[in-house]
């Protein structure tokens, strides 16, 4: 094999380290990926929003009806089609990388973290304007007026006696260590 040929090529340890990363991208799926939690002096326990790639977990009903009172539309699975296709998508991009581990070609494995980016920041916005969405479209006969907000991705949030924490969940852990898995042979198999 000439020297060219083999540079385009990552060893089987790397090989080894991107199949893991497809098997971790698996697992994310089993786990939560986003939640919310609300504190309010009535609920010092906290009311949950817990979100899955596929589905709406936790006190969701509660919270729907503490935020009528804000005007806020109802959270609900109807209201994030994302979660119809989200799961597809992410089996897709765990084939993508466990074909990638099988070809053990360089310029493949460019282009899965290409596209692993890619989808993970339009991930983000998508989150983003749903968020913003709810946020600043509070109905006008809502019983208590507020001013439009918009939720953070992470971090807190106060709304009337309300404060909210948002953050990432497991699922999302798992994913950002797939990631750096896939990075790892880009530095390992350098050419020096």
């Amino acid at each position: 094999m000439n020297d060219s040929k083999k540079g385009s090529k990552f060893s089987v340890t790397s090989s080894l380290l991107i199949t893991l990363s497809a098997v971790l991208i698996v697992i994310s799926m089993f786990f939560p990926w986003w939640k919310m939690v609300f504190y309010a002096p009535q609920y010092p326990e906290g009311l949950n929003i817990i979100v899955y790639p596929n589905k709406l977990k936790g006190e969701i009903d509660i919270i729907n009806g503490l935020n009528h009172y804000i005007g806020m539309s109802n959270f609900s699975e109807k209201n994030f089609p994302e979660l119809s296709y989200l799961i597809y998508i992410i089996g897709g991009l765990a084939g993508l990388t466990l074909l990638t581990a099988i070809l053990r070609m360089k310029k493949v494995l460019y282009g899965l973290i290409g596209i692993i980016a890619l989808v993970g920041v339009t991930g983000i916005l998508d989150l983003h304007f749903a968020l913003q969405r709810y946020g600043t479209n509070l109905s006008s006969k809502a019983p208590i007026k507020i001013d439009p907000f918009v939720p953070p991705i992470i971090g807190e949030n106060t709304v009337a006696n309300f404060i909210t924490h948002s953050m990432l969940g497991t699922g999302i852990y798992f994913v950002i260590a797939a990631f750096i898995l896939l990075l790892i042979p880009l530095w390992k198999d350098r050419v020096r």
